[in-house]
């Protein structure tokens, strides 16, 4: 897995769109609501195959929330399906009463996440919705790193009894992982093995993070690539596992430095293998309109910024 591979691109809410369709036909107690960004969503598949499960809420996603929460009371499972920032900062109090501290089986589908929306600027460009949402009890947090894991994650999700954020982005990414591969809830994949140092990557973070780790081995650094696609549960025992082979650790995500992906990892650790930590992510700002790659390079999360994270973190041991 390396720079040199040809790897064909797909959106991860591409992969969404394709397994809701096949949801669809498997199971006809899947619903889906959609606060007019279908095409965004790509639920259109879904929509026009089955009408008379498909809701269009407008722009109403508190609304939408609480219809969902209601559909479960009649035995359907709701496929939620929105921008993440409107999918979570808009409708907070509604998913924390209605569908957290209520216990419905919502899934939530945020489409649109984290810098990589792009033109669409700081408004739409949500950080925090992880943070905002693992603070929830009740609430499962899967974050996935390619098309393929994200059909397979809103496959595995319709089985999952409970609420889950499903969190996914616009661009087209590259395809990395076998369309085969099993996804189990709660259970992080090695993606790479290493004894230098443990990089933990979430979402698009996990392709760098894999170009990273590359780089780092021309510079004679082992290091082992962890793919943290489910933040909430994490699978801490995979965590201290890598952690008590390699001695340091380095987090990657496309999200704020506060409240992620990295904050769950330093918890982890700090509780059971105190090791040096080092974090790359949004430092506490917000984004900015422009390319998908050139606000990630802007802000930190690219190839060189994981390279420096790990020579730091090696440094530190």
């Amino acid at each position: 897995m390396t720079q040199t591979l040809t790897i064909e691109k797909k959106s991860t809410r591409a992969g969404f769109g394709e397994a809701l369709l096949e949801l669809g036909e498997r199971n006809p107690e899947v619903v889906a609501l959609c606060a007019d960004l279908t095409g965004s969503l790509k639920m259109d598949a879904f929509a026009k195959a089955f009408p008379d499960r498909f809701f269009q809420t407008g722009i109403a996603e508190a609304n939408m929330m609480g219809m969902a929460a209601g559909l479960t009371i009649g035995g359907k499972i709701p496929f939620t399906g929105t921008f993440a920032n409107f999918s979570t900062g808009r409708v907070y109090d509604q998913i924390r009463q209605s569908i957290a501290y209520s216990g419905k089986n919502v899934k939530i589908c945020a489409s649109h996440a984290g810098l990589t929306l792009g033109e669409d600027g700081a408004s739409h460009q949500i950080l925090e919705d992880i943070g905002l949402m693992k603070m929830l009890p009740n609430m499962c947090v899967i974050n996935p790193c390619d098309y393929n894991q994200t059909k397979a994650a809103t496959l595995a999700i319709a089985e999952y009894v409970g609420a889950v954020y499903l969190r996914f982005g616009r661009p087209n990414w590259p395809n990395f992982t076998p369309a085969d591969q099993k996804f189990e809830i709660g259970k992080a994949l090695c993606m790479k093995t290493g004894h230098d140092v443990s990089i933990f990557a979430t979402g698009h973070m996990v392709w760098i993070a894999l170009q990273a780790a590359d780089e780092l081995a021309n510079q004679g650094v082992s290091a082992e690539v962890i793919d943290i696609h489910t933040i909430k549960p994490l699978d801490e025992e995979f965590v201290i596992s890598s952690v008590r082979k390699t001695g340091c650790a380095v987090t990657a995500e496309e999200h704020s430095i506060f409240g992620g992906l990295g904050d769950s990892i330093a918890q982890c650790l700090v509780r059971n293998v105190p090791v040096p930590v080092e974090m790359v992510a949004v430092n506490d700002l917000f984004g900015e309109s422009g390319k998908a790659m050139e606000l990630l390079e802007k802000y930190g999360l690219d190839v060189p910024d994981i390279m420096n994270a790990a020579l730091k973190a090696l440094e530190r041991k």
